[in-house]
């Protein structure tokens, strides 16, 4: 592998107790996973490289106590760089940062920062200071994390006054949709309302005409017959049949009866019958006793004659 890639080295062979020097390697990028392979190596020295980044996952190697990235060409550090907690000592000397990421308040045992020769932001070189002797270094290490826990602790509020407002928002959203809906509903229950009553009134109309046109076709029916019955000629008076008649009926019809059974005992093969001999015999009885009568004889003479 190439020199430049820093993979080619042995890490190991350039490791001194707790340091571990690979400056001037002509390094571009750093050998993150052969570094973290040695946990002892607490003193790293990258300074003199051709560095313009690190990597994020640079940022696992927390067991760095000291570390030296000067005269390279940085111009930025990893936003999670407060995660090497344990550092102690850093530079960052004749780099090309223009600010620091505001995990860098979170390197709380840093005692000694060197930012010389950055295009620092103005207010972070004014706070960063010269760093001339080691009196000044650990000073810019003291007033450089107050000025990242200052603007962190303002992020924090800003990001907490954002959320607040999003909160806010969210209940002001949630408050007009509520509203919204319970317009909404008593809209629809107006709505509902509204056509109940039509409906009622429909039917009550429609009740009324049925009623109405129940009373015009029973007027129309009364006025139908009335012409009928007058145009009828006059009945005239039936006579109640009296009792005389129904008495004399019912002889006529007895009469009858027994001359149709005189008939069948003298004029048919009956009269050989035990009941037409009585008939006849009587008959012969009743016609003996009449001829003795004179009156009813000259009748019945008048009668035969005719």
């Amino acid at each position: 592998m190439s020199r430049g890639s820093g993979k080619g080295l042995s890490l190991k062979d350039k490791l001194d107790g707790n340091e571990l020097d690979l400056s001037l390697c002509d390094l571009n990028e750093v050998p993150v996973r052969e570094l973290a392979a040695l946990p002892k190596a607490t003193i790293l020295d990258l300074s003199c490289n051709n560095l313009i980044s690190l990597p994020s996952d640079f940022c696992s190697l927390m067991h760095l106590v000291k570390l030296d990235l000067s005269k390279n060409r940085l111009q930025q550090l990893p936003l999670d760089f407060g995660r090497l907690v344990n550092l102690q000592h850093l530079d960052l000397l004749n780099n090309r940062l223009v600010t620091l990421p505001v995990s860098f308040a979170q390197l709380k045992n840093l005692k000694w920062l060197d930012l010389k020769d950055n295009p620092l932001d103005p207010v972070l070189a004014k706070v960063a200071g010269d760093c001339l002797d080691e009196k000044q270094c650990k000073q810019a290490a003291v007033k450089v994390l107050q000025h990242m826990k200052a603007i962190q602790s303002e992020q924090d509020r800003q990001r907490q006054r954002k959320l607040q407002a999003e909160r806010e928002m969210e209940k002001k959203r949630e408050a007009e949709q509520r509203a919204k809906e319970a317009q909404e509903r008593e809209l629809r229950k107006r709505e509902k309302a509204e056509e109940k009553e039509r409906r009622r009134r429909e039917y009550d109309a429609q009740k009324a005409a049925k009623q109405e046109m129940e009373k015009k076709t029973k007027k129309e029916t009364v006025h139908t017959r009335k012409p009928a019955s007058s145009s009828r000629p006059p009945q005239p008076p039936r006579h109640k049949p009296s009792w005389s008649r129904s008495v004399l009926r019912v002889l006529l019809f007895v009469l009858f009866c027994i001359l149709c059974t005189l008939a069948a005992c003298k004029l048919t093969e009956l009269q050989h019958q035990p009941l037409c001999v009585s008939v006849n015999t009587l008959y012969e009885d009743v016609v003996a006793a009449l001829q003795n009568h004179k009156t009813l004889q000259n009748m019945l003479q008048h009668n035969s004659q005719h």
